[in-house]
């Protein structure tokens, strides 16, 4: 354990003061020599505090950058390999551009450029998802991958940069215009890319649905289709069917 050790400075300023009572006060009288012992005193604590309280202010903020430093976000660690190179670079290159699409959505001001980024990233995340849980899909988002998810974080970027310009003018508010209007056929399009990737099970559920009733029918397990007898309406040839 280590022994604290007092500042030494309250001691250097009762002895210059002492010094220096000596050189202007009389000390060999009563009087000079109980209040220069009781200015000692009070310079003695009063230099004491501020020592303490500086070395308390130190600690103190010491202690909060170790604070601060310990509550330092983690990095995130890499996701484990799927043993498929192909599906391992769709979930890294996936997961950058999640990251930049957030960026660009706190850096982005335009409330409405905001929503649609925001609605880009979700889609997008079940886009990757889709594809981890069903990697024979990766085929059909490899243009999306290489061409249309690049290009609109290109298209992004271009808009935030002149966004933070700070100036107006034509060749500026053209291209944010132009990239606003895109926006919303962008998002459109990846929702289509989205539900492309489901129209196998969608064929593959007609498919078992279409046998199960077939199968159910034969055994006799569903009611057949109910038809109304015809009524004929009272004094009339007419006959109603339902």
């Amino acid at each position: 354990m280590t022994a604290k050790r007092k500042p030494a400075a309250p001691f250097y300023a009762v002895g210059l003061l002492w010094l220096l009572g000596g050189l202007f006060l009389p000390l060999y009288t009563t009087a000079a020599y109980l209040l220069l012992a009781a200015v000692s005193a009070a310079v003695f604590f009063l230099v004491d505090g501020i020592c303490r309280g500086g070395g308390a202010v130190a600690g103190s903020a010491g202690a909060e950058k170790a604070e601060k430093k310990e509550e330092a976000p983690k990095k995130a660690e890499p996701e484990p390999s799927t043993g498929n190179p192909e599906l391992d670079k769709v979930i890294k290159d996936g997961n950058l551009a999640l990251s930049e699409m957030k960026r660009l959505d706190d850096s982005i001001a335009d409330p409405g450029v905001s929503a649609g980024i925001v609605r880009l990233s979700q889609v997008s995340e079940k886009i990757f998802q889709a594809v981890k849980d069903d990697p024979d899909k990766l085929p059909q988002i490899r243009k999306f991958m290489d061409y249309y998810l690049p290009t609109t974080l290109k298209l992004l970027n271009t808009y935030d940069r002149m966004s933070g310009a700070g100036v107006s003018g034509e060749n500026i508010d053209g291209t944010k215009t132009k990239v606003e209007d895109m926006l919303e056929t962008i998002v459109k399009a990846f929702e289509k890319q989205l539900d492309g990737l489901y129209g196998a099970d969608a064929l593959d559920v007609s498919a078992d649905i279409q046998v199960m009733e077939t199968l159910l029918a034969r055994e006799g397990l569903t009611e057949p289709e109910m038809k109304a007898d015809p009524v004929q309406a009272d004094g009339t040839d007419i006959r109603l069917e339902l």
